[in-house]
């Protein structure tokens, strides 16, 4: 059996966790609070609000849309806490006495699997959202929308 470095396993994981969270920074508050679903959605709402702001977006489509990704995050919750349980179960496994291979691995492979799941379910609700919009209203959408969603976050000038 092959052993796996503490480097690989520890970057497989945090790759996992990039991949599984994308699009899912609210599930917690900034300042490490409790989540509130009632602000989540909330949130959701005027990010498409913002998103689908200067089209000929419809009420009805923005309804439409904000309905499809609140499902979609509700549905994304419970993975959310299975990350953190792999997460718990790696740091165990790697704290142990004898370290497992095999059992380092069955983590690995169940951390992928919920990354997998998690990024399958989001990049479904994005192409059901963008079916409900025509092509200008989903460019202008989705070059909004992406800015958070695809980690193109803007914090300030590049250096170097």
């Amino acid at each position: 059996m092959t052993n796996l470095s503490i480097k690989t396993v520890m970057a497989a994981l945090l790759a996992g966790s990039l991949a599984a969270t994308a699009g899912m920074p609210a599930f917690a508050k900034a300042d490490g609070g409790s989540f509130d679903p009632a602000r989540f959605q909330e949130r959701i709402e005027k990010r498409v609000d913002k998103a689908l702001n200067g089209t000929d977006a419809t009420q009805d489509q923005k309804k439409q849309v904000v309905g499809i990704l609140q499902a979609a995050f509700t549905d994304l919750k419970p993975m959310h806490a299975l990350r953190a349980e792999n997460r718990a179960a790696m740091r165990a496994a790697l704290e142990a006495p004898t370290i497992d291979p095999a059992k380092i691995e069955q983590i690995r492979a169940a951390q992928m699997k919920i990354a997998d799941d998690s990024s399958r379910r989001f990049t479904k609700a994005l192409t059901d959202a963008g079916n409900v919009l025509n092509a200008n209203q989903r460019q202008a959408f989705f070059k909004t929308w992406g800015d958070k969603t695809w980690g193109e976050h803007k914090h300030g000038p590049k250096k170097g």
